[in-house]
């Protein structure tokens, strides 16, 4: 039995939507988490963290990036990423897609289609 994906995003992002109307199209049941309204817990953000890296996980093409100071970009860069990431939820990279053990950013439809096996 397959664990059931949680996809984490913000729900007018235009990524999150493609994203959410792939999965409905192919019938694959997930979870969402709104990151505006479920901050991550700094023990779960240490993980993705961990996994992905800060470099797959800050989204730097963002409003939030571009309104960003520069000491925060630079505590980013200096191991504090965890800090920024929770005082600024819409820098994570959207979706973060949750499946077992597997983290995947961002979406890619061949991507999703192994990892579906759809």
């Amino acid at each position: 039995m397959m664990t059931t994906p949680t996809i984490y995003g913000i729900a007018n992002c235009d990524t999150i939507r493609k994203t959410r109307k792939w999965l409905d199209a192919h019938h694959i049941a997930y979870d969402f988490v709104d990151l505006r309204e479920q901050l991550p817990s700094p023990s779960k953000l240490s993980l993705w963290l961990d996994c992905v890296g800060v470099e797959q996980l800050v989204n730097r093409r963002s409003t939030t990036w571009r309104n960003l100071a520069d000491a925060e970009r630079k505590a980013l860069e200096s191991g504090h990423a965890q800090r920024v990431l929770l005082a600024h939820p819409t820098l994570i990279k959207r979706p973060l897609l949750e499946l077992g053990n597997e983290i995947v950013v961002g979406f890619f439809a061949d991507h999703y289609q192994q990892q579906f096996n759809v």
